[in-house]
């Protein structure tokens, strides 16, 4: 991001206020956002028709300079936190809480076109709506970039939990990095850090617009998904440890191989979890620093994680942790992170189904869902007045599979439009206190 983009810089603003009611009949620009979405994805293109825009890498300025440009052009005015998170604002009260909508501008090493990047485009679209139609709001609305959401370069993935205070500050606190990537850039990750300090602030209500990363929705023949709830997580780091062996000469019954416990674990937790109608997952495996064929590995480290949208299944999952070691490998689990299940403010759901709402949803296939995957929603839950996103069905293609129809993306954005639009509109009752 250029030295102009880190400080604030207010534009004029667009628009008179328009009557009332008239909101109802709003509708995004499809082919504008469906254009944004397409030249978004140019940054960072893969052979296989992803994203690879790690966070804080050269393509993720590319990416964050393209979208201030946007939102400059929109009339918004820029802030950038010392966490890197880009807010781009549409309203004249500085001291009104905002009505924020966002998500992420980062991907995976093997990303998806639409995975985050869709909810921050999203927003941009709503506030050009706004402008189109001359709508002057009570709460200033903005469109928001989370830094690291994917966590593919940093060890911490919810950095949005800054708000929260659950995050240090300053992006140097990131040092701890995934293993696998060159470090050499790190520094410049302070080219994209802004000049004021992440802060707790205000917010009057907060959304998420997100493709689903499942089939839940496109099993069900639904458009949209009016999440009520983040599916709560726990994650643990286990280390197996045996005796590093000759494959050749040690019998099979005289091995104490980590790799064959690691294996019998990832089994029978596999087997496990469908009668407990929960998601376990083994990941990051590591079998030692002798990765050789004729070697029996003496170490093996993974991850294991849990997750289920009944707390109390959760809790007892994670009481149960302690592993029955396979015979002939000692081992020791410990809990490397937690999520908490995360439910949608009850008035941030109930805009749903309020009339402004419904003039959108009564006529798009829908339904009530949880989320199976952390969002930067689900973090904001603890900040503002409440949390919701849509999930517009997907199809499976090429690349993480994580693709959508124009006819879908504009579908989540107007249904985003209005439970926005409705929030942004109303007075001061919604409103949370800042920290």
């Amino acid at each position: 991001m250029n030295e102009r983009s880190r400080h604030e810089h207010a534009a004029p603003h667009a628009g008179a206020e328009a009557p009332g009611r008239e909101h109802t009949a709003l509708r995004v620009n499809g082919a504008r956002l469906w254009d944004s979405l397409e030249r978004m994805a140019r940054i960072g293109a893969t052979q296989k028709g992803g994203v690879c825009r790690l966070a804080l890498t050269e393509l993720d300025r590319e990416g964050r300079d393209l979208f201030v440009q946007w939102a400059r052009e929109a009339g918004c005015t820029i802030r950038v936190d010392q966490m890197g998170n880009v807010f781009a604002r549409r309203g004249r009260n500085p001291d009104a809480a905002p009505v924020l909508t966002g998500s992420h501008a980062d991907t995976q090493p093997t990303g998806g076109r639409y995975d985050g990047i869709y909810g921050v485009l999203g927003g941009l679209e709503v506030i050009r709506t706004l402008n189109d139609a001359g709508v002057r709001t009570e709460h200033p609305v903005e469109a928001v970039i989370w830094t690291n959401e994917e966590g593919s370069r940093f060890a911490r993935d919810d950095l949005v939990g800054r708000l929260c205070g659950r995050v240090p500050a300053r992006i140097r606190a990131l040092a701890h990095r995934r293993h696998g990537y060159d470090d050499r850039r790190g520094a410049r990750a302070d080219r994209l850090r802004g000049r004021r300090a992440g802060r707790r602030h205000a917010v009057h209500a907060a959304y998420e617009l997100h493709i689903e990363q499942g089939a839940i929705l496109e099993r069900s023949g639904k458009t949209i998904g009016v999440v009520t709830a983040g599916q709560g997580q726990r994650w643990y780091e286990i280390e197996l440890v045996g005796v590093d062996a000759h494959a050749g000469t040690t019998p099979m019954d005289l091995r104490r191989d980590a790799l064959a416990g690691g294996a019998h674990d990832y089994v029978r937790r596999g087997a496990g979890a469908p009668i407990r109608a929960a998601w376990a997952r083994h990941g990051r495996h590591d079998r030692g620093e002798a990765q050789l064929a004729q070697h029996v590995p003496g170490r093996c480290f993974f991850t294991v994680e849990f997750r289920h949208p009944d707390a109390g299944v959760l809790a007892e999952l994670d009481r149960n942790c302690a592993l029955s070691w396979p015979r002939g490998a000692g081992g020791a689990a410990r809990a490397h992170d937690r999520a908490d299940l995360r439910l949608c403010a009850g008035a941030v759901r109930a805009s749903m189904h309020r009339p402004v709402g419904a003039a959108v949803m009564l006529d798009l296939p829908h339904d009530d869902i949880v989320s199976g995957a952390g969002h930067d929603a689900c973090y904001l839950a603890c900040r503002a007045h409440g949390h919701d996103f849509r999930a517009v069905r997907r199809r499976v293609e090429s690349q993480r599979g994580r693709a959508i129809t124009p006819e879908w993306a504009e579908a989540g954005a107007n249904v985003l439009l209005q439970v926005m639009l409705e929030s942004a509109l109303m007075g001061g009752r919604e409103s949370m206190g800042g920290g």
